[in-house]
């Protein structure tokens, strides 16, 4: 007759070790929506200028996420499931718009504690938010700083391009370069248009 009675006590703790996972998921994705949501405010804030509320909100979220860290590296399954990474590109992307609408240094991947390829495509949509800096400059006539921004979005373009390896390893990153040089050109397109404007309405005054 067949033996199964360890399989009670295999069941409990392969049972036991579930319960541990789903709780550590659960805490993951708790901390992964705090990130994502005190992300978005801080760009938000540094749109209006107000960097200091902006760096307290990124240490809203950089504390969220050293939780989600502890919870979710004992399980390696979870920690890969996808929606760490979409808050890791978030936070680098928050930190990084910070950086550069501040003028502060660029935080690399290991300062941020995040993985390369979140924190690649999130520097990548910070050009959509340099885009709408721009933008915001371009109304009041800032030109100088205008061209600072196309310089920035610029930059991080032409190193992103050259960043040629499988999806799977990047994270999708061919598609958020394509997307930023579609913003690339059209602030570009923009940019020149305004400026040509401007300077026709001056010789036009002249006159």
């Amino acid at each position: 007759m067949a033996d199964t009675s360890a399989f009670e006590d295999i069941a409990g703790r392969i049972g036991a070790h579930f319960a541990e996972k789903h709780t550590a998921r659960e805490t993951g994705l708790a901390g992964c929506r705090r990130i994502i949501r005190s992300s978005a405010n801080s760009i938000r804030a540094a749109h209006r200028g107000d960097y200091e509320v902006a760096e307290s909100l990124l240490g809203e979220a950089g504390a969220a996420h050293q939780e989600v860290l502890d919870a979710l590296r004992p399980h390696p399954d979870i920690y890969h499931a996808g929606f760490l990474h979409d808050a890791q590109k978030e936070y680098a992307e928050a930190r990084a718009t910070l950086a550069l609408l501040s003028g502060q240094a660029l935080p690399g991947p290991g300062d941020l504690q995040v993985e390369d390829a979140a924190y690649l495509n999130g520097i990548a949509e910070t050009v959509g938010e340099l885009r709408r800096a721009m933008l915001d400059r371009l109304r009041s006539g800032d030109h100088a700083r205008c061209e600072a921004l196309l310089q920035a979005m610029d930059d991080i373009y032409s190193v992103l391009v050259t960043i040629d390896y499988p999806d799977a390893m990047t994270g999708g990153l061919r598609r958020s370069t394509d997307q930023a040089r579609g913003i690339l050109e059209k602030s570009r397109g923009d940019l020149t248009m305004a400026i040509v404007m401007h300077q026709a309405t001056g010789r036009a005054t002249q006159d």
